[in-house]
């Protein structure tokens, strides 16, 4: 089992997060087709934006690049669980899933219960252009579906039930104008 970890990073944000509406968060993002130095300096940006923002994962296309590039840190007071993927693929789900309640930095103050499987395996590559694989629970496991949803167009709400969603509405409303101030 390989993990990619890599120490936070202080460098300046060069990217703000997008937010619900925004036309890159419904698209399929692009495979990386070459990891260079453009590609590692995203990754470095994503990992600064993630922590400023106080999240646990984001997805290249949350700060507006249509990428398949996902970061998470799952870490805790026990073990430092910090992940970066580019071309992510998730190769097996377990049978058995679980409810938890999501929410998202595109998505700021909204949350809704998911039900997502508990483990899975998936594989991509590091910033060094290393192919990885690894199986994932908890957390991690969680967090890397949703990062795979954004790849693919998908936003923790369009899991939930159409009348959750509903409720929604008015944040819903007030979120996409977030995106004209940016």
């Amino acid at each position: 089992m390989k993990k990619t970890v890599t120490k936070k990073r202080e460098k300046p944000v060069t990217h703000e997060i997008i937010y619900y509406g925004h036309e890159t968060l419904k698209k399929v993002a692009d495979e990386v087709m070459n990891i260079d130095g453009p590609v590692v300096e995203l990754i470095d940006s994503m990992f600064n934006v993630m922590y400023r923002s106080k999240g646990i994962g984001l997805a290249a296309p949350q700060v507006n690049e249509s990428l398949r590039i996902i970061t998470v840190d799952a870490s805790d007071d026990t073990k430092s669980v910090i992940v970066e993927l580019v071309n992510p693929v998730i190769k097996e789900f377990s049978d058995e899933d679980g409810p938890y309640d999501e929410g998202c930095l595109s998505l700021p103050g909204l949350t809704g219960e998911v039900f997502r499987p508990l483990r899975l395996m998936v594989a991509g590559y590091n910033r060094d252009g290393s192919e990885v694989e690894f199986e994932a629970d908890g957390l991690l496991a969680r967090v890397i579906q949703h990062e795979v949803d954004h790849l693919n167009g998908i936003l923790f709400i369009d899991r939930l039930e159409d009348y959750m969603r509903n409720e929604m509405r008015p944040e819903l409303k007030k979120i996409k104008k977030l995106n004209k101030r940016s």
